[in-house]
């Protein structure tokens, strides 16, 4: 669960706390609309998974020690954000968000791995649920936490070097963190090797391209309803940031326990299919909270429900997916095709919410937007029907990822 705070903690410094500095320092809409592509790290990081699968540092293993570089690299580039205000040098500061970016979609890959090869099958579901808890809890922190400092106390500077001291000490627990049973894997033998074989028995499954598409689309609706969700409150409902900020610390944090512990025991009683099913509809119906904030008069209690109910449904959807995710994976390249399964689901929040979400805001307004976002939602759970019977067996232990990978040569065997 600490782990997941780690890896959940940059994503809002470069994503909704961004975007409030910018909102803060009257940068225009559209080009805070487009500071969300400084996330296209995250849709691209399966290019140099790879990298991570064929090579070990020599300290703390192939994953824990992935893990410790990007966290202390990252230590060192959130406190440089700290020293740049947007409207002074917006270019500058995007640069260092890209670069921010990149290092924790390194992290992730490496946790992914991490925590795909230490839980067993039988723990998925409530391991998927905790790090969940512990990746709401990271965003948390850096997003509604971070708001009610940054407005009240440090000021936006100081509170980046803050959250970049964090990560140094998230380095030490990663050394404290338990080796995973699977160390006696062994990497792929060459770098050659480490790029091609994952892909190869990934995309030898008679259910490949349907699964990519589905892993795209089932999340697409609530990430354009949460794009610009920062912006609409402040700018669009009217709220102060130090509001919008302590509503999203309390409520977001008791939404995201009780969603990861409810999430957990109603996977495991499910099925992964079913709650899939159940919990992307869920998600939908949850853009629905911001359209009536975006109908009601200004209320801090709407705008607290609201928030409550997209976090506890955005947990349990995340934590079903996260739990999808590691059933795909074989164990021999966990870095490579976890990242290419997470980086395909981004590719909605990076190249279609972010860009697209300012537009169809100025074209159907607020309340017609959240409206929206529930039908862009549709297409994903459709596919998720026609699919069922793949993924009911990947609830079994002879699913396709626990065999001999095709096509892997003897000597990487």
């Amino acid at each position: 669960m600490l782990l997941g705070v780690a890896s959940g903690l940059p994503l809002a410094l470069t994503g909704g706390t961004l975007q409030a500095w910018a909102t803060v320092e009257n940068i225009s809409l559209k080009e805070i609309g487009f500071l969300t592509l400084v996330g296209a790290a995250y849709t691209f990081k399966f290019l140099w998974a790879p990298f991570l699968d064929r090579f070990v540092p020599p300290f703390m293993g192939r994953r824990r020690g992935w893990m410790a570089v990007s966290q202390i690299a990252l230590g060192l580039a959130i406190c440089a954000m700290g020293l740049i205000s947007p409207s002074q040098n917006l270019l500058l500061l995007a640069m260092l968000a890209t670069l921010v970016a990149f290092l924790s979609a390194t992290q992730d890959i490496a946790f992914d791995a991490y925590s795909t090869e230490v839980l067993r099958q039988e723990e998925r579901a409530a391991g998927a649920a905790i790090r969940t808890l512990g990746y709401r809890i990271g965003m948390i922190v850096s997003g509604g936490l971070a708001l009610v400092l940054a407005s009240v106390w440090l000021g936006w500077g100081n509170m980046y070097l803050l959250m970049g001291m964090l990560m140094f000490g998230f380095a030490i627990l990663t050394w404290l963190a338990p080796e995973p049973d699977s160390m006696t894997v062994q990497p792929p033998r060459t770098i050659y090797d480490a790029f091609t074989v994952p892909f190869r028995e990934f995309f030898s499954r008679p259910e490949a391209w349907s699964i990519l598409a589905l892993i795209v689309l089932y999340k697409l609706g609530d990430a354009f309803a949460g794009a610009l969700s920062t912006t609409f409150l402040i700018r669009g409902a009217g709220f102060a940031p130090e509001v919008v900020g302590t509503v999203n610390k309390i409520l977001a944090v008791i939404a995201t326990i009780v969603g990861a512990l409810v999430g957990g025991s109603i996977m495991s009683k499910l099925g992964l299919y079913r709650s899939l099913m159940f919990f992307g509809l869920m998600q939908a119906v949850s853009n629905l909270a911001y359209w009536l904030v975006a109908v009601t008069p200004q209320s801090v209690p709407v705008m607290a429900l609201a928030v409550g109910f997209e976090n506890l449904c955005g947990g349990l959807g995340t934590a079903a997916f996260v739990a999808l995710l590691m059933a795909l994976c074989h164990q021999q390249f966990t870095a490579t095709q976890f990242a290419l399964l997470s980086a395909l689901s981004s590719v909605g929040r990076v190249f279609l919410a972010g860009p697209l979400t300012p537009p169809l805001v100025e074209s159907f307004g607020w309340p017609g937007f959240f409206i929206f976002t529930v039908f862009i939602a549709m297409p994903g759970l459709l596919l998720l029907w026609w699919r069922r019977a793949e993924l009911r067996r990947l609830d079994q232990p002879q699913a396709v990822v626990n065999e001999e990978p095709e096509g892997l040569p003897a000597a990487s065997r």
